[in-house]
C-alpha cells in the first residue's frame, strides 16, 4: 500500500498516544518519592481512578484528532498536482516565511492583534513546555529528577507568569471579538461565528482552571514557603478555607483536565487547527512562480491538453496547496478589510471565498440536489463539491484582482489564484461572463486589441516625432531597447501623451530606442485576468513569436499591465525578455545622469496613486516617487492608503471593461481619498489609473484646473519643458 500523508498524521497520533499511556502505566508502577522538600507530587491528592482516566482518555482524543487532522489532509489530496518542493535554492526563502509566521511578524502589521495574539502563542508554548516538563520529570526515576530546589523555584515562577499572560492575552481577545463595537474592528465585527465564542471559552477556562487547581493544590499542602514562587497560585491559595480544600482540589483538577480535553476535540474541528496548517502554508509558499504570475495553463491553442475541462468548478479542480489554504485561514479578515470590491459595496468578500471553498472541501458523499438555480427552473442535480453551488458569479466578477487581500494575509493564502481559476472555468466552460467583456474579447480576437481600433492606427501618436523608429514585425531589434507602448498607449487619448512624453524623455536621455507600431498586439492581460486563457495564448503566442524572430532581449513599458504579462507570464510559453517599467527606466536615466533634470521644477502639492500590477504584484513602490522627487520645489505628499495598502483604481482584473453598477464605483472612492490630501497634482504610473483618477477626479466636481491628473513621464516632461523655456528666455 502507498503511504500517503494522511496515513502519517495518524501514525504519529497514535504514537504519541501510546507513548503517553505507557508513561501513565510506568508512572503508576514506579509512583513518587523525594528527599527534598522543596518540590510538589504530581497528582497529588488525585484519586487513583481520576488518575487511570486522565491516562486511558488522553491517548484516545489523541488518536481521535490525529484521525480527524488525517481527514483534513486526505481533503487536501483530492486537489491536482503543485510542485511545493523545497530546493537548495528557495529553503533560505520559505524558512524565513516560516519564521516569520512563527514569531509573529505577519500579524504585528497590525500592532494590537499581533501583540495579542503573542500574549496567547508564546504563553502557550511557554505552558506547554512547562506542563511537558512535570511530566517528563515525574517519569524520572528518583535519582534523576530536576524540579525540586531552586529550579522548581524557578519552575513556579515561569509557569505563573506565562499563565497570567495567556490568560490577558484571552480575556484580550474574548473582548476584541465579542466587547462593545467600539472595541471591535470591523472585519471582526461582521463575521464573528458560533465556533469563536467555544474556543475563547475552552481556551480562557484552560487558564483559569489552572490557577483553581494550583491556589487549592497549594492550600491543601499546608501553604508551604516555597510555593510563595507561584505568585498567582500562592496568593490566591490564602483566600481559601481550608475545611475542604481537598474536595475541591479535586474539582477544579478535573475542570482543567475537561477543559484540556475539550480542547484536543476542537483543536481539529474548528479553525484552531491553525496552529500547525498556518506555518506549514507559510513554509509552502510560492517561490518558483513570480507572485505577479497567474497559474499556468497547458497549450490551448495547439490543443495540447488531455484535459476535458478547464479552470476549477469542484473541489478536485484546485489543487493540493490551494486547499491547504482553506484549513490555514485564521479568519482574520484582513482580506476583506483591505478588499476595494467589499469597501465599495459590491458582493465580494474574499474571506468568504476561502471559508466557502474550505466548507465545500469539507463535503463528501455523492452528488447533492440543489435548489432551484433561478425563479421557476427544476430543482438540478450537482455535484456535492460543486463550487458555485456557494459562491456567486457577482462574487467573483467583482474582483480588480488587484492582489491586497493576498499581500495582506499573515499566513501567506492565495486567494486571488482561486478566484481567477474560477473565473476560468466561468468563461472558458460556460461563457458566463459579463456582457461588455464579450466586447472586448471580440476587439482583441479580430483587432489585436480590447478598444476594437485599427492597428494601422497604433504609431499614430508618433507620427510627428521624428527620433521615433517603427519597424515592422519581420526586421531584426537593431536598437537598445523596444519601446512596448501597449494599446492605451496606442489609443486612448489621454495616454498617447504619455506615449510622446516617454519618447521625448527618452531622446533626450539619448536613449536607443524603437516601437513596434502595428506589429505590437495587446499583450492579453485583461484576457487571462477575466478567464479566458485560450484568447490569452493566442495574443501572447504571436508577440513572442514576433519578439524572437526580432531578436528582442530588452523591452521598455509605460503600463504595469503589459510589464508584468510581459516579464513574469510570457516566460511560461518561451518569451524570456529584460522587462523594466518606464518609472524604473526614468529613475535609472536620471540617476545616471542621462536624464537632466538639474533646475526643473514642480512646485506643488503632487500625490502619488500606486499601481497594483506595478506594486502589490511586481514590488515597484519607490521607483516613481524618486522620479517626482527629483523635481525641484515638489511637495510629494502620501494618501492614507499607500505602498502596500494602496487602494485599486478600480481598471485590474479586466474591470476596466466591465460597468460599475453596485455600490459606490471604486475608482470614486480613491479619487476622494486623494484630493482629500490637498494636492493639485495626481501622479500616476499606469495607463488604467490614469484614466480611472481623471474620470473619479471629474466626477467629483473638480476640474482640470484645479487638479491636474496625469502620469509621471508627463509632470517630468512639463517640468523640463518649463526650465528650457526659462533658460532660452534668460539667454534671449
Amino acid at each position: 500500500m502507498r503511504i500517503k500523508p494522511h496515513h502519517i498524521v495518524v501514525a504519529l497520533g497514535v504514537a504519541i498516544a501510546l507513548f503517553t499511556a505507557a508513561s501513565g502505566i510506568v508512572a503508576g508502577i514506579t509512583g513518587f518519592h523525594s528527599d527534598s522538600p522543596i518540590t510538589r507530587e504530581v497528582f497529588g491528592n488525585i484519586p487513583a481512578p481520576l488518575k487511570a482516566a486522565f491516562y486511558t482518555v488522553i491517548p484516545i482524543l489523541l488518536v481521535y484528532g490525529a484521525v480527524l487532522f488525517a481527514n483534513r489532509v486526505k481533503n487536501w489530496e483530492r486537489g491536482r498536482p503543485d510542485n511545493r518542493r523545497t530546493t537548495p535554492k528557495n529553503v533560505h526563502h520559505r524558512m524565513a516565511d516560516f519564521r516569520a509566521g512563527v514569531y509573529m511578524q505577519t500579524l504585528l502589521r497590525e500592532p494590537g492583534a499581533g501583540v495579542m495574539h503573542s500574549l496567547i502563542y508564546f504563553s502557550f508554548l511557554v505552558l506547554l513546555g512547562v506542563t511537558t516538563t512535570l511530566e517528563v520529570d515525574h517519569q524520572l526515576p528518583d535519582g534523576a529528577k530536576f524540579l525540586h530546589g531552586d529550579v522548581y523555584r524557578a519552575y513556579s515562577a515561569v509557569g505563573d507568569a506565562a499563565g497570567a499572560v495567556f490568560v490577558i492575552g484571552m480575556l484580550w481577545a474574548i473582548l476584541r471579538r465579542f466587547g462593545p463595537p467600539a472595541w471591535r474592528p470591523y472585519r471582526i465585527r461582521i463575521k464573528t461565528r458560533p465556533e469563536h465564542a467555544v474556543i475563547g471559552g475552552v481556551m480562557l477556562a484552560i487558564g483559569v482552571t489552572g490557577f483553581g487547581a494550583e491556589a487549592f493544590r497549594i492550600a491543601a499542602d499546608g501553604l508551604p514557603d516555597h510555593e510563595r514562587w507561584s505568585f498567582i497560585g500562592y496568593p490566591l491559595a490564602t483566600l481559601v478555607d481550608g475545611s475542604a480544600v481537598h474536595g475541591w482540589h479535586q474539582v477544579w483538577w478535573v475542570a482543567h483536565v475537561v477543559a484540556f480535553m475539550a480542547f484536543l476535540v476542537i483543536l481539529p474541528t474548528t479553525m484552531l487547527r491553525h496552529m500547525f496548517t498556518s506555518p506549514l502554508n507559510m513554509y509552502l509558499r510560492h517561490r518558483d512562480r513570480p507572485k505577479g504570475a497567474m497559474r499556468p495553463m497547458p497549450d490551448l491553442v495547439e490543443g495540447d491538453t488531455e484535459l476535458e475541462t478547464f479552470g476549477a468548478s469542484v473541489i478536485e479542480d484546485f489543487s493540493w496547496k490551494q486547499l491547504l489554504d482553506t484549513d490555514a485561514c485564521t479568519m482574520c479578515g484582513r482580506c476583506t478589510s483591505v478588499c476595494p470590491a467589499h469597501a465599495t459595496g459590491k458582493p465580494l468578500d474574499p474571506r468568504e471565498i476561502v471559508l466557502k471553498t474550505g466548507e465545500i472541501m469539507a463535503l463528501t458523499g455523492s452528488p447533492a440536489t440543489s435548489p432551484p438555480l433561478s425563479s421557476g427552473e427544476a430543482e438540478v442535480k450537482v455535484p456535492a463539491n460543486w463550487m458555485f453551488e456557494r459562491i456567486s458569479t457577482e462574487e467573483l466578477w467583482a474582483c480588480t484582482s488587484c492582489r491586497a487581500c493576498d499581500e495582506v494575509c499573515p499566513v501567506n493564502i492565495e486567494i486571488l489564484d482561486k478566484i481567477l481559476d474560477m473565473r476560468r472555468y466561468l468563461t472558458l466552460m460556460e461563457s458566463d461572463f459579463p456582457s461588455e467583456l464579450g466586447q472586448a474579447f471580440r476587439g482583441m480576437e479580430n483587432s489585436s486589441n480590447p478598444w476594437s481600433l485599427s492597428q494601422t492606427e497604433r504609431a499614430d501618436w508618433a507620427r510627428d516625432l521624428d527620433g521615433v523608429r517603427v519597424l515592422s514585425g519581420g526586421d531584426p531589434l537593431d536598437a537598445e531597447y523596444l519601446y512596448w507602448v501597449g494599446c492605451a498607449g496606442s489609443f486612448d487619448d489621454k495616454n498617447k501623451k504619455v506615449a510622446r512624453a516617454m519618447a521625448q524623455l527618452m531622446e533626450r536621455a539619448g536613449v536607443d530606442f524603437a516601437i513596434l507600431g502595428p506589429a505590437e498586439n495587446c499583450t492579453g492581460d485583461s484576457a487571462r485576468r477575466s478567464g479566458n486563457e485560450y484568447l490569452f495564448q493566442m495574443l501572447a503566442s504571436a508577440n513572442i513569436e514576433t519578439l524572437n524572430s526580432m531578436g528582442v532581449r530588452k523591452i521598455v513599458t509605460q503600463c504595469p499591465h503589459c510589464f508584468n504579462t510581459l516579464a513574469n507570464e510570457y516566460p511560461q510559453l518561451g518569451g524570456h525578455y529584460e522587462v523594466i517599467h518606464h518609472s524604473q527606466f526614468l529613475e535609472a536615466l536620471v540617476a545616471e545622469g542621462r536624464l537632466d533634470l538639474e533646475g526643473a521644477t514642480l512646485a506643488e502639492r503632487v500625490v502619488y496613486h500606486d499601481s497594483c500590477y506595478l506594486g502589490r504584484h511586481n514590488d515597484v513602490y519607490l521607483a516613481p516617487r524618486r522620479v517626482l522627487g527629483s523635481l525641484g520645489g515638489i511637495d510629494l505628499v502620501e494618501a492614507p492608503r499607500n505602498g502596500t495598502k494602496g487602494m485599486c483604481c478600480g481598471a485590474g482584473g479586466a474591470r476596466m471593461w466591465m460597468e460599475e453598477t453596485i455600490g459606490t464605483k471604486v475608482n470614486d472612492e480613491r479619487s476622494r481619498e486623494l484630493l482629500d490630501t490637498g494636492a493639485s497634482r495626481i501622479a500616476t504610473a499606469c495607463p488604467f489609473c490614469y484614466i480611472m483618477m481623471d474620470d473619479g477626479v471629474r466626477a467629483a466636481g473638480v476640474e482640470d484646473d484645479e487638479v491636474q491628473v496625469a502620469d509621471i513621464a508627463l509632470h517630468v516632461l512639463e517640468a523640463v519643458e518649463a526650465r528650457d523655456a526659462s533658460a532660452a528666455n534668460s539667454r534671449s
